[in-house]
């Protein structure tokens, strides 16, 4: 795991950048705001580590300007003290954590792992995304011509194309009338929208990208909550996220979207179409 540093007390760089490397970590040192930007544009960096107070542009500032570049970055603040203020300015801005001195190194490694597990996640997220917009455009052309090829004309008819799934403007999947919307862990149907954990959300979003086949708990467990474990474990693992799951998508009409293949695992059933 790569991590960009920015301080420019040197001492409490090093110590910093010591505490981390120590335990695997990859760690860029920048003395500024700009170097920080600098070195930013040149790597791919899981996570940023930055002091509030910076000469030039500050800590919150830099954090809005990563931010700006790619909303999925991971940025932790440091600072010597801190205003209610700035906290709430920097929660905002969308700060994973705020380190307040004095603070140890273990409280710095524990940040950080929790900030890299936000990383994993958003990443298995974007990759869960990817795979049901390309399953769903893939489904809509096998759809679009079977329907050239069964003689319907649609066109002349005046009726719009019925499609099994769509990518929807704004980074909203639609599978048949359910419409998962990523930006806010939520999914609707219609006007009616139900917010999901994003345990929950990431559950949905792993069954719909692989709704041709069935998903082991074990593999539900490592794809979605992001660790190995046991089948046995596994199933107490996930089965009150499914069961929770199923209440909501039940709350939206959707009812036995999630089948139970017993002793084997779980996939997403028929989606309604309409709504």
């Amino acid at each position: 795991m790569r991590l960009l540093l920015v301080d420019y007390d040197g001492v409490n760089r090093y110590t910093v950048s010591k505490a981390l490397q120590r335990v695997g970590y990859m760690v860029t040192e920048a003395d500024s705001a700009e170097a920080a930007l600098e070195q930013y544009a040149k790597g791919d960096f899981d996570l940023i580590l930055s002091e509030i107070t910076l000469p030039g542009i500050s800590g919150i500032e830099l954090l809005q300007r990563f931010k700006n570049q790619s909303n999925d970055a991971i940025v932790i603040l440091m600072t010597d003290e801190v205003t209610v203020e700035e906290a709430i300015q920097a929660l905002r801005c969308g700060a994973t954590d705020l380190l307040i001195k004095p603070y140890s190194s273990e409280d710095i490694r524990e940040s950080v792992e929790r900030g890299i597990e936000s990383a994993r996640s958003l990443r298995r997220r974007r990759r869960l995304l990817d795979t049901i917009e390309r399953n769903v455009t893939e489904l809509a052309r096998e759809v679009s011509i079977a329907t050239v090829d069964s003689g319907e004309d649609e066109f002349n008819s005046g009726a719009a194309p019925r499609r099994a799934g769509t990518a929807l403007p704004g980074n909203v999947i639609s599978l048949g009338s359910l419409a998962i919307l990523p930006g806010k862990y939520q999914i609707a149907v219609g006007d009616n929208a139900i917010s999901l954990t994003p345990t929950e959300f990431d559950l949905l979003l792993y069954l719909a990208a692989n709704r041709n086949r069935v998903a082991t708990c074990q593999e539900l467990v490592r794809e979605v909550r992001g660790y190995q474990t046991d089948e046995v474990e596994a199933r107490e693992v996930i089965r009150p996220h499914v069961s929770n799951l199923r209440r909501k998508l039940r709350g939206l009409g959707e009812i036995d979207l999630i089948v139970n293949v017993r002793g084997v695992g779980y996939c997403l059933g028929e989606i309604p179409e309409g709504g």
